[in-house]
């Protein structure tokens, strides 16, 4: 077997073998039997003339040809995935498949009433929904649509201004009850913080523009902003989370409204070649309104007094 005659499955093998780590993994993520997944690699391996992987006590580990290889066979799924999205479709109609990225927080806290009325509207639709925070390759076509808090630098996108999402401290009345509201910025000092665990740019960038923060000495710290809203609701402390989630839980008090808040560009994007699938279309339509109309409905911190922002 030539390189040129390899089996586009051998591909989708490879790479699950990669991300899984052992032929049994990748043979039931894949529904082939562990024999067959072997039998691709081993193929593979023989068409190109070197090996991809070498067993250890952890698994089969894959050679630096292997890596090599590994950013074209995620192009090759994510087009073959982005091929069927498309193949589901009818032109003429709102059906197939749409798949949505988002980050974690819109993804799973705001998004699900909005596509729920998305697909009230249109039943044929099937939406898949990648929350994470990890941004998706348009471009590789990861994703058909994507919720992102950064303007896109590719010309070959469709981009809308969405708004800014307004973020403030909170926590919850049970945590006030037992410590104490603070009245400056100077008292948070004082107080149980919950913040990052890993210092990013976007999070530097914030300290620049507030210098009058105290020094963050956060009793409980975790990259996840899923991780800090839970332990907000939970009443463990003090910590910042989006002023429209929560809006909605009497039980979210804002803390220092009107002395500290952020602001969150939100972008809706879409790979100029979609616009005229219907599909498509309508959903972009939809996730634009919905995001437009949880940002207006969310009180901003300097309006201060407002019990549950």
């Amino acid at each position: 077997m030539s390189k040129s005659d390899l089996n586009w499955d051998f591909y989708r093998t490879f790479l699950s073998v990669l991300q899984q780590g052992s032929l049994s993994a990748a043979a039931r993520e894949l529904g082939l039997t562990q024999p067959s997944v072997g039998r691709h690699v081993d193929a593979m391996e023989g068409a190109l003339g070197y090996p991809l992987f070498v067993r250890s006590p952890h698994g089969l580990m894959p050679t630096d040809a292997a890596l090599a290889l590994k950013p074209y066979a995620e192009t090759l799924a994510a087009t073959s995935a982005a091929l069927l999205r498309e193949a589901s479709s009818q032109r003429e109609t709102v059906s197939g498949t749409v798949r949505i990225s988002a980050s974690e927080v819109i993804g799973i806290e705001v998004l699900p009433p909005i596509l729920a009325d998305l697909h009230a509207a249109y039943p044929e639709l099937t939406i898949e929904l990648s929350a994470s925070d990890a941004v998706e390759d348009l471009l590789r076509q990861e994703a058909d649509i994507a919720v992102r808090m950064v303007a896109p630098a590719q010309d070959a996108l469709i981009a809308r201004h969405i708004g800014a999402v307004p973020l403030g401290f909170h926590a919850h009345r049970r945590y006030i009850e037992r410590r104490g509201m603070p009245q400056a910025l100077t008292d948070l000092a004082g107080h149980s913080l919950i913040g990052y665990d890993r210092e990013t740019a976007a999070i530097r960038a914030i300290i620049a523009r507030s210098p009058e923060l105290p020094a963050a000495r956060f009793a409980l710290k975790a990259d996840s902003n899923l991780a800090q809203l839970a332990a907000i609701r939970a009443g463990f402390g003090i910590g910042i989370c989006q002023n429209g989630l929560a809006a909605r839980d009497p039980a979210l008090l804002p803390v220092l409204p009107g002395l500290f808040e952020m602001k969150l560009d939100t972008w809706l994007v879409m790979h100029e070649n979609l616009k005229t699938a219907p599909r498509c279309r309508v959903t972009f339509d939809a996730l634009a309104k919905g995001l437009r109309d949880y940002i207006r409905s969310a009180p901003s911190a300097a309006k201060g007094g407002a019990p549950s922002a």
